[in-house]
């Protein structure tokens, strides 16, 4: 049997997964029991991994697509790409068949057997970024909630699904959370983004603080960037409070992962206040001892609220 750790370190599917100490929060930490271990490392790298394909970060070398049976010719076409990865996972759930040809979703496979995991997340992070070769802009909040139901919303529902405590308000909240922590990410890559000709800014929000492209262009945030960054900002920090009561529902390591979670979205938020809201010289990042104090703040939270 496969698994994320049986992965060389010279394996570009490793350095995939080693990409998880670079996350706001913690993928899988060490307090966790072995399986949930395995079984979140696997879905991280799955989900690392597509996201990789449409952000054009592969490794260098072209392995990924070798694995994928994608010739060189192809190797470049993000599209072409995505499709021959969602072929691979059909594999995972196949499982009288032939074996997932990419080493990330050959680790994948066990999971999903132990877990009874269905292939609609995963097709879902496919879906999102499928989206983001064809869709650059969007004009609305609503269209960028749509957009994360599939970016970011799956990974909840497959933490969910690995631990077993899925249930309707549960999932409830962690979309939230997870939608939450979407645009705190995309906060932190305005700029990032901007240089893949991307823009997560809702197009009205931008109009309401008379903000142009060329304001994100910028060395540094003016005063408008900085106000629109803090408005944003506060809808993600409200969406993360739903995590307050998804966290008290849940008891022992479990409620540490997802105050772990949720805490890593709120410290997020506190460096981007720390900077000013200016978030386009680099992307503000969470210093160590900020994520443990919001983590305790989470879960001081939800034991007063629980």
């Amino acid at each position: 049997m496969t698994g994320t750790a049986d992965l060389r370190a010279d394996d570009p599917a490793r350095g995939t997964l080693d990409k998880a100490a670079d996350e706001n929060f913690p993928v899988a930490p060490f307090f966790l029991p072995r399986a949930w271990r395995d079984d979140l490392m696997a879905v991280y790298g799955y989900a690392r991994l597509v996201d990789d394909i449409g952000d054009g970060d592969l490794a260098p070398g072209g392995a990924d697509a070798r694995h994928l049976g994608v010739g060189p010719d192809l190797a470049g076409d993000r599209l072409a790409l995505l499709d021959a990865f969602e072929a691979d996972l059909r594999r995972v759930f196949d499982l009288s068949g032939d074996a997932p040809r990419h080493p990330l979703l050959r680790a994948l496979r066990p999971a999903v057997a132990r877990r009874s995991l269905t292939p609609e997340p995963f097709l879902g992070l496919i879906a999102a970024n499928r989206q983001d070769q064809l869709v650059r802009r969007y004009e609305t909040y609503e269209d960028l909630l749509a957009y994360c139901e599939l970016s970011a919303n799956p990974v909840g529902r497959l933490v969910l699904g690995i631990t077993g405590t899925a249930s309707p308000e549960r999932l409830r909240r962690s979309d939230a959370v997870c939608t939450g922590l979407q645009i705190v990410e995309h906060l932190q890559d305005v700029a990032e983004d901007l240089t893949r000709d991307r823009i997560y800014l809702p197009a009205e929000d931008m109009k309401r603080f008379h903000i142009t492209e060329a304001d994100l262009a910028a060395p540094t945030a003016g005063a408008s960037v900085r106000a629109l960054i803090a408005y944003e900002a506060q809808r993600a920090r409200a969406l993360l409070d739903e995590g307050v009561g998804l966290v008290g529902s849940v008891d022992g390591r479990l409620r540490l992962l997802l105050a772990g979670f949720v805490g890593g979205g709120r410290a997020a938020l506190a460096a981007i206040a720390a900077a000013g809201h200016d978030v386009l010289p680099a992307p503000p990042r969470a210093t160590r001892p900020r994520l443990l104090r919001e983590v305790g703040t989470v879960l001081r939270r939800a034991r007063r609220e629980g």
